[in-house]
């Protein structure tokens, strides 16, 4: 009997289990989050808000963006086998995934992106994801707040204890009941009426301000 390994892994009861046992593992965390109040304020004073984050470190926020669920926040996830498991979880806590990258599918899943966006105030973004290189940001994350007219939060994560992996970001997983600290940074308001070469002007100075919190 021939099994269908991709059907199995992301069959709604797979992707459920994950789900917990994440939640449950994450539930272990001492949790601290920090300048939350800023962007939330303005996201409910009508302005359309963008987070932001490398791919190192997304797996720590999963908790804690579960509070968020109400405004059906978006999320462009790869449309690999991976990002295809990861998408059944974020649907779980409440976001709505949008199937595509840079290497497949990218231009479709930016529209989506924008417009999910317009209607809802809030998504997020993985900068670097989902192939790298690390700690460098992708024209994506611009583009996106451009066309929306949001502005970008990005956040970092901290574990003082911590497993990494040996893949291209070093991807991070805090050990149970370590003291995890989710940053949220300075709201940024690009300028967007200027000249054509600002565009890629905005991506450096994006990647400048997120590159001292990648952790090497």
């Amino acid at each position: 009997m021939k099994i269908d390994l991709r059907k199995s892994l992301t069959s709604k009861l797979a992707v459920s289990i994950l789900y917990r046992l994440i939640r449950t593992y994450s539930l272990t965390y001492r949790l601290q989050v920090i300048n939350e109040d800023p962007w939330m304020r303005s996201l409910d004073n009508g302005e359309r808000v963008l987070l932001c984050a490398w791919h190192q470190q997304f797996f720590s926020a999963i908790r804690h963006f579960r509070d968020y669920k109400n405004y059906h926040p978006a999320l462009m996830i790869s449309q690999s086998l991976d990002g295809e498991i990861i998408a059944g979880v974020a649907e779980k806590t409440g976001w709505c995934p949008v199937r595509g990258s840079s290497s497949k599918n990218g231009r479709g899943a930016l529209q989506s992106m924008i417009s999910k966006l317009k209607q809802t105030g809030l998504a997020g973004h993985i900068v670097d994801g989902p192939r790298g290189p690390a700690g460098v940001v992708k024209a994506g994350v611009i583009r996106i707040a451009q066309a929306s007219d949001a502005v970008i939060v990005p956040f970092y994560v901290s574990a003082d204890r911590a497993w990494y992996f040996r893949s291209w970001d070093r991807f991070f997983i805090p050990k149970p009941f370590a003291k995890v600290t989710l940053n949220f940074g300075e709201i940024i308001q690009f300028d967007f009426s200027g000249k054509s070469d600002d565009f890629e002007k905005q991506r450096i100075q994006l990647e400048q301000i997120m590159l001292p919190h990648l952790k090497q």
